[in-house]
């Protein structure tokens, strides 16, 4: 896939992310738990790659942030759950092992990263892994939808040659 298509992908999944947080959102505490981010962040990380992967996570958390539907928690899990999806995909491909970057890389780095900011940005108490919790139902819900969805698109080869760039039948699912 060449950079204009990946780049359009990118932002069709991150305008989707940003308008869908204003329906499908859980609060917790001073944090929004987000579902539809980690689902947009493993559909990234399989169709497009690492940087691209970020690159929406940061598009959709700065949007969700401008608009209110977001809190400042949304860059540290969602950029590192994204980054760790790509990366298992892109060493294993395999579907499964892209859910589970997101779920660890939001649900436990992702959500001890939200503890400097929860202390030094907005002065709230918070313990370490306070945010784990949350953040593992709300990043294996996403990963899940995410894993489904890429699963039914493989099984009717509607994405063709999109999972693996270099043959248009992929195997590693």
């Amino acid at each position: 896939m060449d950079k204009t298509k990946k780049l359009t992908l990118t932002a069709l999944i991150a305008a989707l992310t940003t308008v869908s947080s204003s329906l499908i959102y859980i609060p917790v505490g001073f944090a929004k738990i987000f579902p539809i981010q980690h689902f947009a962040n493993v559909l990234s990380a399989v169709l497009l790659g690492p940087w691209y992967a970020v690159f929406q996570a940061v598009i959709s958390s700065t949007l969700r942030n401008l608009l209110g539907t977001g809190s400042i928690f949304a860059y540290p899990g969602s950029m590192i759950g994204a980054f760790f999806a790509a990366i298992l995909y892109k060493k294993t491909k395999k579907l499964t092992f892209a859910a589970a970057g997101e779920v660890f890389g939001t649900g436990i780095l992702g959500a001890m990263a939200t503890y400097p900011i929860s202390i030094l940005l907005l002065g709230q108490e918070a313990a370490l892994f306070g945010f784990i919790p949350a953040f593992m139902i709300s990043s294996f819900t996403g990963a899940l939808m995410g894993y489904g969805l890429l699963k039914i698109l493989v099984r009717n080869k509607a994405i063709g040659g999109m999972l693996d760039e270099n043959s248009t039948y992929h195997r590693g699912v």
